[in-house]
C-alpha cells in the first residue's frame, strides 16, 4: 500500500509540473523535460511514459483539440517508436522505443513483454482493455513498462536528466 500511494504522490506531483511545462511559455518550463510538447497550445493534454527493463524512463506530452484522444493517436502523435502486431482479439504492442531491440514474437513466453498501465486522477491502474480501446482525456497518461515481473508495478513519472 505504501508503495502505491508514494506512485500516486509521484505520479502527481510530474503530471502538474508536466501540465505547467506543457502549457507554460516562461524560461523554467523551457528547460523541462515536458517542456516539448506536441501541439503544445492545444487545449487538452495527455502524456506517454515509457519504462524500459533498464529503469531508464522517457516521458512525452500530447496536445489536443477534441474532448478525448485514443492510445494509438496519442502514441502516433509523440513519436515514440512502436511496433504492433495484429492477433484475433486485435492489436498488440511488442516494441516501445525501440525494446526489445529484435523479436520474433510479441509475447515472450519467458522473459520480458510490455504491461500497459493508465494514469487519471494521480493513480495508474493496470489497462482493463487492449491499446487500441483505450481512450484518454485531459491530463491522464499512458504507461508502458518492459518488465518479466507477472504482478509489475506501474511506471513512475520521472523528470529525465
Amino acid at each position: 500500500m505504501r508503495k502505491q500511494l508514494w506512485w500516486a504522490s509521484a505520479t502527481l506531483a510530474l503530471l502538474l509540473g508536466s501540465v505547467t511545462a506543457c502549457s507554460s511559455s516562461s524560461s523554467t518550463a523551457a528547460t523541462s523535460p515536458a517542456a516539448t510538447c506536441v501541439n503544445q497550445s492545444a487545449p487538452h493534454h495527455a502524456y506517454v511514459v515509457v519504462e524500459h527493463q533498464s529503469g531508464t524512463s522517457l516521458q512525452k506530452c500530447v496536445g489536443f483539440t477534441g474532448a478525448t484522444i485514443d492510445a494509438p493517436g496519442l502514441m502516433d502523435a509523440s513519436g515514440i517508436e512502436y511496433q504492433t502486431q495484429t492477433f484475433s482479439f486485435g492489436k498488440a504492442v511488442c516494441q516501445v522505443d525501440n525494446e526489445p531491440a529484435q523479436y520474433t514474437s510479441c509475447f515472450a513466453d519467458n522473459g520480458p513483454n510490455w504491461s500497459l498501465f493508465v494514469e487519471t486522477g494521480g493513480a495508474w491502474a493496470v489497462a482493463q482493455t487492449g491499446y487500441t480501446q483505450i481512450t484518454l482525456h485531459d491530463q491522464e497518461a499512458l504507461g508502458w513498462l518492459y518488465t518479466a515481473n507477472a504482478s509489475p508495478a506501474p511506471p513512475p513519472l520521472a523528470k529525465e536528466g
